[in-house]
């Protein structure tokens, strides 16, 4: 396995480019099969893109939200505390791989915004503590865990066929999550993950020579450190307003309060917009005193470039891959060559496949659902199962798909290279895994 392992991340290391070129690439690569596939031509694959372009700002802006809230809240001295406590319980490199892909795997079940953060934030608190850890394994191991959001309880695909009016409701009605999410098929998938992604994460550790380590210092925050000086100097008003604690303390209040009220009616319903609430006010409230929360936002905010200039471009893609008609090609290519045995095996990896090119849960669906639901009424096959083949399919190959995982990177100050290569290997191992599920179960 380590020498498999070595492979990978030597492959990586040499080929992977950086993730912005990676997305030139596949436009170029989407483009190219546009025109090959079907009937648009050069300049209407040009308007596809352009006019997809900007089609991802608001969601964009959400995940710059999740990665400056999330890093803020984890550089206050309380949450510090915290994942410190947690991650005290690792004792050696390899019990730190088990435990980060645990509650990685853990968060992202819960919601998916909240495990991409959590499982990153968790891994540079082990890096700190935990000496001779690989770091670049320590950070893959929290992102394989993502693999399990869309069987979970903020699937996008399984929520939204189990809500009124969805726009497959004429044909499929309405199909509630014990069909999906808490399936027997479903919940064996995710258990049998939950098994052998940390064995599997842990048989990939190198050894003690061959391990690349970080120095805890260089994962401290400075932030705190600056504000606090502030404190014992002469204060003008404007320093004191930014030092008050009242201030911090009342807005957080209000903040919470909502939050009350909101998981009062509408239960622990967590999408990314109350996460970053969520994240947004604790940050508030545990730095304290609205200086050291701004500076810690300054510090936070340096590692959103990646996400601000390449979800654009897969908005583009996904302009191309939905306008020009090339993710229907895709799927129909699968379902032609499927009976009612392997037809959800066959969607599964048409799903991972068109997932590569459109990285997004409900837009996938979108693409998708026309076809696959109509194949699999014709087959008379079962549909609860078939939607989940499309959202297992959308979540495995974000393990090689960078789109997912720039937030994770951000937060560790690593490049996409240093963890793909363990993430091709957790990729065919849980591919086999979820293919066997859809084939037998």
């Amino acid at each position: 396995m380590k020498y498999i392992t070595s492979f990978f991340n030597r492959i990586m290391q040499r080929y992977l480019p950086d993730p912005f070129l990676f997305v030139i690439i596949l436009t170029f690569v989407v483009f190219g099969l546009g025109l090959i596939f079907t009937d648009s031509g050069p300049v209407e694959m040009v308007q596809h893109w352009g006019g997809g372009f900007w089609g991802l700002l608001a969601f964009s802006m959400q995940m710059v939200l999740v990665l400056v809230t999330g890093h803020v809240l984890a550089s206050s001295p309380i949450f510090k505390k915290i994942l410190g406590a947690m991650a005290s319980t690792a004792k050696s490199p390899g019990s730190a791989i088990i435990i980060v892909t645990i509650v990685s795997t853990i968060a992202s079940w819960i919601n998916w915004g909240f495990g991409l953060v959590i499982g990153a934030l968790f891994a540079k608190e082990l890096a700190k503590r935990v000496k001779n850890v690989d770091y670049r394994l320590l950070i893959a191991s929290a992102y394989t865990g993502f693999i399990v959001w869309h069987g979970g309880l903020s699937g996008s695909i399984p929520l939204t066929i189990a809500t009124e009016g969805h726009f497959s409701a004429d044909s499929i009605g309405i199909i509630p999550t014990g069909q999906t999410i808490f399936s027997t098929m479903n919940l064996v998938i995710v258990g049998a993950l939950f098994v052998i992604l940390p064995l599997l994460n842990r048989l990939m550790l190198p050894s003690k020579d061959e391990a690349v380590t970080v120095d805890p210092a260089v994962l401290e925050d400075p932030a705190s450190m600056q504000a606090a000086a502030l404190d014992h100097k002469q204060m003008t008003p404007a320093e004191r307003l930014e030092n008050s604690w009242i201030i911090s303390l009342g807005v957080s209040v209000m903040g919470l309060v909502f939050l009350f009220y909101y998981f009062a009616g509408n239960g622990f319903l967590l999408n990314l917009d109350i996460v970053n609430f969520l994240f947004l006010f604790l940050g508030i409230l545990f730095h304290w005193r609205p200086i050291r929360f701004l500076e810690a936002v300054v510090n936070a905010i340096k590692g959103a470039s990646g996400i601000i200039i390449q979800f654009p471009f897969y908005a583009g893609i996904m302009g191309i891959i939905t306008a020009s008609g090339l993710a229907d090609v895709m799927s129909e290519a699968f379902v032609s060559i499927s009976n009612e045995y392997t037809f959800h095996f066959f969607v599964f990896l048409s799903a991972g496949i068109v997932n590569i090119f459109v990285p997004s849960g409900g837009g996938q669906w979108a693409v998708q659902a026309p076809v696959v639901l109509e194949a699999a009424q014709a087959m008379n096959v079962s549909i609860p199962k078939t939607a989940m083949a499309v959202a297992w399919g959308d979540a495995w190959t974000n393990l090689i798909q960078p789109f997912w995982a720039l937030p994770a990177l951000a937060i560790a100050g690593l490049k996409a290279k240093d963890i793909m290569g363990f993430c091709v290997i957790v990729l065919f191992i849980s591919g086999a895994v979820i293919s066997l599920a859809f084939l037998f179960l």
